[in-house]
């Protein structure tokens, strides 16, 4: 499934692992509860699993090595008991296998079998996707449509256009990225989801009691700072000129994916291992079955109803639940409508065995971080740059935004960095100045950063599932959208700088 790393690369990783489980058991157990970190080796098992990644495009060793880096820095080599069982039996990992693998897979599979995906791709197509830059366009309009962010929008999205974009030979690096890109960066800049909530609930904390009141006057601050969260913006435009084959940079790997695709009709390049397994990338339409418009859009309606109106109304997405009744309307509806029984039980668990590994390598990104979160890794990167931000105030949202990428990327998690570094780095701002520009111009800079890490780090679940939905090879993906965000995220940092120059 991925490439075999080379046998000087497991000696390499053994003697590391030796070393490292040698120096942790020199560490002061009193001094590291102290600072809440282990210092550098905090972001060891992350630096490595994300190294591993780019070196031998071997995911699921570099998440199991990144843990196994856990244990020895630790002295916890019984890593099965201390991190694996603990990630494993959480809520959020009972998510992945209800969402990721039970209903997701199940709901492609059934869509495999009946044919509604690619029914619904004829029908675009012939209607309003006519070229390879209308097949991009109409992927960027749904990634905006569903502005959920992270997993609704990466599954919907993908799911939706996957087989139109198929048909107008875009590639499948070209898809996840402009799913990838429309998915968490929109829901930050198009506030009509459960961000502001959840972003609300860490702002509002005792050291910011001045200007933060209660929970409406922290979600009155994340809507005044969208226009500061300049990552959010650029990223989202940078899709949309992409879309358009307007965009003047894309760097080296999407070119010549693009180039690929053009020319030889090849969605995937050679040697790649799409997240999406063979059986769900290659028809299997059930014997003596019509497929409908209603077998794609019934499930489709029933998600969004099922995950939206509750918020609208009491203001929480059912967002397992609308997964769960969308692939039991699925399955109801083709048997309806003439599929067997059989036929449709056996397009649920093709379906599910598909999407497996993304539900291992998902579960491994879980897992790992519970074992960055134990060694204080944002505690650390928190700690090393707080000296110099109070020398020079106009560094300070470049900096959070820098941090906030950095972090993220290790840990796979927008909301993660969020917990952390928001309860941190906005008092610090307020203490710093109080102006209300300075302080949502920080505010937006912290949005942007953890997006940009989340969007582009290996082990994040949006990144993943983009992959899995457009059926991308996950490295390909990562390597494909990095140079165009890193251009994102730079000029992101340089406007936050020169307005923070401007107002201190």
């Amino acid at each position: 499934m991925f490439a075999k790393p080379a046998r000087f690369t497991w000696l390499l990783l053994i003697l590391v692992l030796a070393g490292v489980a040698y120096y942790g058991s020199t560490l002061n157990a009193e001094a590291i509860e102290s600072q809440g970190h282990f210092g550098f080796l905090s972001l060891l098992p992350a630096v490595a699993t994300l190294a591993i990644c780019f070196a031998t495009r071997n995911v699921v060793l570099a998440l199991f090595t990144g843990v196994l880096f856990g244990g020895a820095i630790t002295g916890k080599f019984n890593i099965i008991n201390e991190f694996l069982v603990p990630s494993l039996g959480t809520e959020k990992y009972a998510q992945i296998l209800l969402v990721y693998l039970w209903a997701l897979g199940g709901l492609l599979g059934i869509w495999n079998r009946n044919g509604g995906a690619r029914r619904f791709g004829e029908v675009i197509s012939q209607r309003f996707v006519k070229s390879r830059r209308s097949a991009l366009f109409f992927s960027w309009l749904m990634g905006i449509l569903f502005h959920q962010g992270g997993t609704i929008s990466t599954v919907l999205t993908g799911t939706s256009v996957k087989p139109i974009s198929d048909r107008e030979n875009v590639s499948h690096e070209e898809l996840a990225y402009v799913v990838d890109s429309t998915a968490s960066p929109v829901a930050t800049i198009i506030p009509f989801n459960v961000w502001p909530i959840y972003v609300a609930g860490l702002i509002t904390v005792d050291s910011l009691a001045p200007i933060v009141t209660d929970n409406e006057s922290a979600i009155g601050w994340f809507l005044k700072a969208i226009p500061y969260n300049f990552y959010g913006w650029i990223a989202v435009l940078f899709t949309l000129l992409f879309a358009f084959d307007k965009l003047p940079f894309t760097g080296r790997a999407m070119r010549k994916a693009i180039k690929r695709a053009k020319e030889t009709g090849a969605l995937d390049g050679p040697g790649s291992q799409p997240m999406l397994a063979k059986e769900l990338s290659e028809s299997s339409l059930a014997p003596g079955y019509t497929p409908s418009l209603v077998d794609f859009i019934v499930p489709i309606v029933v998600l969004l109803c099922v995950s939206i109106i509750p918020w609208l109304v009491i203001g929480s997405p059912m967002v397992f639940e609308a997964f769960g009744l969308a692939l039991v309307s699925a399955v109801l509806l083709s048997i309806s409508r003439g599929m067997s029984v059989a036929d449709a039980f056996e397009g649920l668990i093709t379906g599910i065995k598909g999407v497996t590994i993304g539900a291992i390598v998902l579960g491994l990104a879980v897992t790992l971080g519970t074992v960055s979160e134990s060694l204080g890794a944002s505690q650390f990167v928190i700690q090393s740059t707080a000296a110099q931000i109070g020398q020079a105030p106009w560094l300070l949202p470049g900096l959070l935004m820098v941090v906030c990428m950095a972090v993220a990327f290790s840990i796979g998690s927008s909301w993660g960095t969020y917990a952390v570094i928001f309860p941190i780095a906005l008092p610090l701002a307020y203490s710093i100045s109080p102006d209300p520009t300075y302080f949502v111009l920080n505010f937006g800079a912290i949005m942007g950063g953890a997006v940009f890490g989340d969007q582009c780090s290996p082990i994040s679940d949006t990144t993943i599932l983009s992959s899995l939905a457009c059926g991308s090879d996950l490295m390909d993906h990562v390597n494909t959208q990095l140079p165009m965000a890193l251009m994102a995220a730079t000029l992101a940092a340089i406007l936050s700088t020169i307005i923070a120059i401007a107002i201190v």
